[in-house]
C-alpha cells in the first residue's frame, strides 16, 4: 500500500459499520510517485516528487463502498478517494476521483452516466470466481470462454459508471486472490501470446437523463422507421444525442489512448488490428465488431438497451481513466454538436487503411503518449483531461517507454545472440 493519511468523513457511522471489529482492508490503487514495480518515475512529475520528500497523500474512506471480503474470514473493506494533503482538493490523477469529476460533470448537463465492461482472463477456476464475486457484491452478468487458450470472458452487469469502475478493478482482485486458493495466477494482459488474440475490456456506455430514460435511445415514432435527420443508416435508431457523443468520442479518442490503452503491450493487441479483433483505426459502425465504435441499437436490442461498445481496451486498462476519457469526448461532443468525420466503416475497403481514407490510432505507448501531450492534444481541454493530469500521468507513460526501450528481451537474445 501507497503511504496516505487515512481521513475518516464520519467516524461513528464508520464504527457502526464495523461493529467494533479492530481490522479493515482499504483498496490503494494509485502511486503518485513511483510505477508499479516500486521504481521512482524518471522524471519529476506533479503530485510526488523529490522537490516535495515524495510527501504522503490524503485518503478519503467511502462509507458507502463498505462490503465484505468473503475469502478473507469477511473482513471489512473500502474504497477510497485521494486528496492534497495541503489543499484537500481532489487529486487530478486520482483514477476514482476523475470518474467522479466526469459523473460529475454529466449530471451538470442534466445526465447520467451507465456502463459496462468486459473482462478477460485465463482460468480454471469457473465456479469459485462467480461464486465469491457475488458474495463480494461484485456482479457478473456472464461468463464463458472466449477466442485463445485458457481465456474466459466477464461481463460485469451495467451499472452507474462510477459502480462499474469499482467493480471491473475489483473483479481483478478478486479473480487474483481467489486464483492464489486454487495455486492460479490469472494474468489480464492484453496480448499475452503472439499470434493469438489478445484479451479485451469492451466498454458498453449509454446516458440516462433524471428520470432514467435512456437518451441514445430514439422516440417511439422514430422507431417505426427510423429519425428523419440520422446521418447515415447506421445512426439511424439512435438519438441526435447519441449520434453527437459518438462522434465526440471518435473526434479525439486518439488523444487519449494512453488513458485507454495504458501498457506497453497493450499497442501489441491493436498491432493485429481486426485479424484478432481489436480494432486499431478510427471508425463506427451499427453491431459492427470489426469497427472500434459498435452501435448497439434497435432492431438489434430494444430502445432502452442503445449504448455504444468501445472495443479498444484491452483487459488491462484502468477502467477509471478508461470510461472518463470516453464520457468527456463524448459529453464534449454533445456540447459542441460534433459532425460524424464520415461514414462508416462498411463504406471502407482494406486498402483505405493504407491510403488514408481511414485514420488510423496510434500503434505504440511512446506514439500515443507523445500524441497525447501534444500542446493542441484534445487531451489538454478542461473539459477532458485537462493539463495538469496529461502532464502528470503522460510523464509516467514516458517513464513505462524508457523502461521497454532500456530492457532486452528473450526475443532479441534469441534473434541475434548467435547471428548478429
Amino acid at each position: 500500500m501507497s503511504p496516505t493519511q487515512i481521513a475518516l468523513k464520519s467516524f461513528d457511522e464508520l464504527k457502526e459499520a464495523l461493529n467494533g471489529e479492530p481490522k479493515i482492508k482499504v483498496a490503494d490503487y494509485v502511486n503518485s510517485g513511483w510505477d508499479i514495480h516500486d521504481a521512482v518515475y524518471s522524471k519529476e512529475l506533479l503530485i510526488s516528487n523529490k522537490a516535495n520528500g515524495y510527501r504522503d497523500i490524503t485518503a478519503i474512506i467511502d462509507l458507502s463502498s463498505f462490503r465484505r471480503i468473503p475469502w478473507e474470514r469477511n473482513v471489512p473493506f473500502f474504497l477510497v478517494s485521494f486528496l492534497d494533503p495541503d489543499t484537500k482538493a481532489p487529486l487530478p490523477v486520482d483514477p476514482r476521483g476523475v470518474l467522479k469529476l466526469t459523473t460529475d460533470q454529466a449530471d451538470s448537463m442534466g445526465y447520467q452516466c451507465y456502463s459496462g465492461v468486459e473482462t478477460q482472463l485465463n482460468n480454471d477456476y469457473f465456479h469459485d470466481l462467480f461464486d465469491e464475486s457475488l458474495k463480494f457484491d461484485v456482479q457478473i452478468e456472464g461468463h464463458h470462454t472466449e477466442t485463445g487458450p485458457g481465456v474466459l470472458e466477464t461481463a460485469l452487469a451495467y451499472t452507474s459508471a462510477l459502480r462499474m469502475a469499482d467493480n471491473a478493478i475489483l473483479f481483478k482482485y478478486i479473480a487474483k486472490s481467489v486464483g492464489m486458493k486454487h495455486g492460479i495466477i490469472p494474468s489480464f494482459m492484453a496480448k499475452p501470446w503472439g499470434g493469438l488474440p489478445g484479451c479485451s475490456g469492451h466498454v458498453h456506455v449509454s446516458l440516462r437523463n433524471k428520470k432514467g430514460r435512456n437518451i441514445f435511445a430514439v422516440t417511439d415514432e422514430e422507431l417505426k422507421s427510423g429519425r428523419p435527420n440520422a446521418t447515415n443508416e447506421d445512426t439511424k435508431f439512435i438519438s441526435q444525442e447519441a449520434e453527437w457523443f459518438l462522434a465526440g468520442i471518435l473526434d479525439g479518442i486518439a488523444d487519449v489512448m494512453p488513458a485507454v490503452v495504458p501498457t506497453i503491450n497493450g499497442y501489441k493487441r491493436l498491432v493485429g488490428g481486426e485479424a484478432f479483433w481489436a480494432p486499431n483505426a478510427v471508425t463506427y459502425g451499427y453491431d459492427s465488431r470489426a469497427a472500434s465504435i459498435r452501435i448497439i441499437s434497435p432492431p438489434s436490442c430494444p430502445p432502452a438497451g442503445t449504448r455504444m461498445e468501445v472495443r479498444i481496451p484491452g483487459a488491462d486498462m484502468n477502467p477509471y481513466f478508461a470510461l472518463s476519457a470516453i464520457f468527456r469526448l463524448g459529453l464534449r461532443g454533445i456540447n459542441k454538436k460534433l459532425a460524424l468525420p464520415g461514414p462508416p466503416i462498411t463504406h471502407f475497403s482494406p486498402e483505405d487503411r493504407s491510403n488514408g481514407k481511414i485514420k488510423m490510432l496510434p500503434t505504440s505507448l511512446e506514439s500515443a503518449t507523445a500524441r497525447m501531450m501534444r500542446p493542441d492534444s484534445i487531451a489538454r481541454e478542461p473539459e477532458v483531461f485537462g493539463n495538469d493530469f496529461v502532464d502528470h500521468y503522460g510523464g509516467t507513460r514516458e517513464h513505462e517507454v524508457k523502461l521497454w526501450n532500456e530492457a532486452v528481451t528473450n526475443w532479441e537474445v534469441e534473434r541475434y545472440l548467435e547471428l548478429a
